[in-house]
């Protein structure tokens, strides 16, 4: 006897199977991450999400005043 195979269609990750598989392969961790690398692309594909320091971002506008070369910086 087959079975009738229903969806719930208030479900966070879809009404389909095919949406709840997609949202099962998403990136879970890369929207904030600076850069993300990609290995393989079928159900075992894995990222990696590289956040860079705190030390190598810049946060807010450049200052002023001279470089290591003397040049002028932060002119915007």
């Amino acid at each position: 006897m087959a079975q009738e195979v229903r969806y719930d269609k208030s479900h966070h990750a879809g009404a389909t199977p095919d949406a709840r598989i997609a949202n099962r392969l998403r990136n879970s961790g890369g929207e904030e991450a600076d850069h993300v690398i990609q290995k393989g692309s079928g159900p075992t594909r894995t990222f990696t999400n590289i956040h860079n320091p705190g030390s190598a971002r810049q946060h807010g506008r450049a200052e002023g005043g001279p470089d290591i070369n003397g040049n002028r910086r932060g002119d915007m």
